[in-house]
């Protein structure tokens, strides 16, 4: 993709709302038949961002070019109409009075035959050709989503903005609504932006992740490096549970009760939090206060008793309280695991999964 042209390009986009800037210089590409993700908690100006790129809400600072054109900025501005963009959002919003057919050929323009025959096209390409005639109401929830998908890549969009489309659908669909939709907006070669909540979406769907937070893109990468190369705590949190261990830097390092951690650049005397997720710590079945030494990079075992293990269908979730400062923590484990509370077990933990980053002060 070196040297190529983004299909859509956002430069220090603001929006305020009553004095706040709820979208706060976001600065984004998506290049040709590539998925990005706007992805954080509700509130953090994911839909706003979506809303201004579409026309239909006016930034106060910044810019939007689609393929390298500038199609609005604060004194120039394409309609939404002109855009050649495409929306679907949670509420499929089909017309109740119009078939199928007519649903999907709304944005188009031509004669009555080419109408037809690309909507015909557009069916087809998501399995629905055969209710070409049929109404909205006759079609499950799945169905009209998909639909919906053919209503809006029908007029041939260069970018598809896509806002939780799939929460409302049941999850037994979900999976397979989603890579469905995937794969016709690749074909197609539609730039898209999704946005959504759930992280694990995102990972499923996005080339591109950009996390947001408080109006702000705070990382930006591919999936594998989002999660295991997270910029902060947070960003580990939003992504899956942690567990948290805070200690004070000395020399560079750290002493916990799992051993000594690296902390550099870290000036001495400052605090640190050490992350880590629960299927990274291991526990020592072997080990009974006389087993072998642990590894290196497993850190000393410490000591937990457990208060309570459960079952959640791939694998079991164990919470101990730990010796050393009465802290719970949780392990995962697969498959089935549930030993009795009260039970004493060793921990280690990975140092090559923790994660270590300075307390803000």
């Amino acid at each position: 993709m070196t040297g190529q042209i983004p299909r859509l390009e956002i430069r220090d986009l603001v929006r305020r709302f009553g004095g706040r800037a709820v979208v706060d210089h976001v600065s984004l590409r998506v290049m040709p038949g590539q998925v990005t993700c706007l992805l954080g908690p509700s509130g953090c100006g994911k839909s706003t961002t979506l809303r201004m790129i579409a026309g239909v809400e006016m930034q106060d600072e910044g810019a939007i070019w689609v393929d390298g054109e500038l199609v609005c900025d604060t004194v120039f501005r394409v309609p939404p109409e002109r855009r050649q963009i495409g929306l679907m959002f949670q509420d499929f919003a089909l017309f109740p009075h119009l078939s199928v057919a007519d649903n999907v050929a709304f944005g188009l323009s031509g004669d009555k035959a080419a109408k037809r025959a690309r909507v015909a096209e557009m069916l087809e390409r998501v399995d629905l050709g055969r209710y070409i005639d049929a109404w909205p109401h006759q079609l499950s929830g799945g169905e009209q989503q998909r639909v919906a998908l053919a209503r809006a890549l029908a007029p041939k969009p260069r970018i598809m903005l896509m806002d939780e489309p799939f929460s409302g659908l049941d999850n037994r669909l979900r999976d397979g609504i989603r890579d469905a939709t995937l794969d016709l907006l690749k074909e197609e070669g539609t730039a898209v932006l999704l946005v959504t909540h759930e992280p694990e979406e995102a990972m499923r769907m996005a080339d591109d992740i950009a996390l947001m937070r408080g109006g702000r893109i705070v990382q930006q990468g591919a999936p594998y490096n989002i999660y295991n190369a997270p910029v902060d705590l947070q960003a580990v949190a939003f992504f899956s549970d942690i567990n948290v261990i805070r200690g004070t830097v000395r020399g560079a390092l750290t002493d916990t009760p799992f051993g000594q951690f690296l902390a550099p650049g870290v000036p001495d005397g400052a605090e640190v939090d050490i992350v880590i997720r629960p299927q990274h710590l291991k526990i020592d079945f072997d080990r009974d206060g006389r087993g072998p030494l642990p590894t290196a990079s497993d850190g000393t075992p410490a000591r937990g008793i457990v208060q309570r293990a459960r079952f959640m269908g791939n694998e079991s979730l164990v919470e101990f309280r730990m010796d050393h400062d009465g802290s719970l923590i949780r392990a995962t484990v697969p498959n089935v695991f549930l030993p009795r509370p009260g039970k004493p077990l060793w921990l280690t933990m990975r140092r090559d999964r923790c994660f270590v980053f300075p307390v803000p002060r």
